[in-house]
């Protein structure tokens, strides 16, 4: 129990004072974000905040954490993304050359750790996974949830507020459950929570790729684990509600960009903060909504849970659609009385 409090503290501390230094030397060397027609900040900010969450986080989990099988992979593919995202945030890099790492870091933990989904526990009516459709799905899960985080991360707080609760929650899970993955977990949301007190509105510094890659391929990695452990009831639907947010937004902006002939790569507008943001909230509202909701997903989940995976799955998905569809239509009348 002092261990996890001291891993959560040391990456919070870590991260806390690393931040100012941080900012100080991207004003310096001019490593700036600077406002375009596809941000909403107006200002050029810091955007190498990612480097205080990686700090915070790796020497805490080297210092405190229980470095098994598994856990040891785990950070030899995040020192990757790490390498890259920060790459990317001073000279850009090419959407090819940050997938390919990423497809490294993904078979490290896959074929060196044996780190995979094996079973849907029952969604669809499917159980055991055939092992060459397991590394896919595998592989499909880690990349995905890793570009959707990097993805949402486009509103003062909202991609570090959502790393923050869900590392929490699975924290929460695993250190119940006596995993060695709660080190994993509370240093992570440690680390994040540092850095969070210069993101939140107005914020002074961004995560950039640094942060969020490593974020959201560390948080895939705990959410296959939770998925695993075999010990949790409807885990699958437990951990899609954890997650919905940055699933559904990705799979929807993805959809959209496709059908208006665009790349699904192609940066724009139509993220659900963007829209919430249009209707005249306040970045802190938009932030505080999307945390609640995600909040009553998954409580709704976690009690309900004997409903089993289909059910619960089914309601999390209608729940966000509708509210996509509530807030679409509240756009377009917001547009037409202007």
């Amino acid at each position: 129990m002092w261990n996890l409090t001291l891993t959560f503290f040391w990456a919070f501390l870590v991260a806390l004072f690393a931040v100012p230094s941080i900012i100080q030397v991207a004003y310096h060397k001019n490593l700036l974000d600077e406002p375009n027609h596809r941000t909403i900040h107006h200002s050029s900010t810091p955007r190498l905040g990612g480097l205080a969450i990686f700090t915070g986080f790796m020497s805490s989990l080297m210092i405190f954490g229980t470095l098994n099988l598994g856990i040891q992979q785990l950070m030899a593919g995040t020192l990757l993304l790490f390498f890259i995202g920060v790459k990317d945030d001073i000279a850009t890099v090419s959407a090819f050359k940050k997938f390919f790492i990423q497809v490294l870091a993904t078979g490290i933990v896959m074929f060196l750790a044996d780190i995979r989904i094996t079973s849907f526990q029952g969604f669809l009516g499917i159980f055991e996974l055939e092992p060459g459709f397991s590394y896919v799905f595998t592989f499909l899960v880690i990349v995905g949830v890793t570009n959707a985080i990097n993805l949402i991360d486009g509103m003062d707080g909202l991609a570090g507020s959502l790393v923050l609760l869900i590392s929490l929650i699975f924290g929460g899970y695993f250190f119940y459950f006596d995993s060695p993955y709660a080190f994993v977990a509370l240093a992570l949301a440690g680390g994040v929570l540092g850095f969070l007190r210069y993101n939140i509105y107005k914020a002074k510094v961004f995560m950039g790729d640094t942060g969020s890659l490593v974020s959201g391929f560390i948080i895939a990695v705990l959410a296959i684990q939770i998925l695993e452990m075999q010990q949790i009831r409807s885990a699958p639907a437990i951990v899609v509600s954890i997650m919905i947010l940055p699933i559904f937004d990705t799979l929807r902006v993805f959809a959209l960009r496709i059908l208006n002939g665009k790349s699904p790569f192609y940066p724009d507008k139509n993220h659900l903060h963007h829209q919430l943001l249009t209707l005249g909230l306040s970045q802190s509202k938009v932030l505080g909504l999307l945390i609640i909701f995600n909040l009553v997903m998954f409580g709704f989940n976690y009690i309900y849970a004997d409903m089993g995976n289909n059910l619960l799955i089914a309601i999390t998905a209608v729940s966000i659609v509708c509210l996509m569809i509530v807030i679409q239509l509240m756009v377009k009348a917001r547009k037409l009385n202007v």
